[in-house]
């Protein structure tokens, strides 16, 4: 039985070798598709970092929040 499985796998061996053989890189790189490492990169950097805008405080409301704080603080 053992030596039936070795002639078996010799075969599938050298029958996957002619068929490795066979093929040309091109080909295999045509069917598969492999997307290219260059699109990839362009679609993960596309990060957008949204806008934040800060409200304009004038001197009397950011007193008011120092105090505003400071009370906070001490309670």
């Amino acid at each position: 039985m053992v030596v039936l499985a070795l002639v078996l796998l010799g075969f599938y061996i050298k029958n996957a070798q002619k068929i490795l053989k066979g093929i040309e890189p091109e080909e295999l790189k045509k069917e598969v598709q492999f997307p290219s490492l260059e699109e990839d990169l362009r679609k993960l950097l596309k990060i957008e970092i949204p806008k934040i805008e800060m409200p304009e405080i004038d001197q009397e409301k950011l007193q008011e929040l120092e105090r505003a704080t400071t009370e906070e603080a001490s309670n």
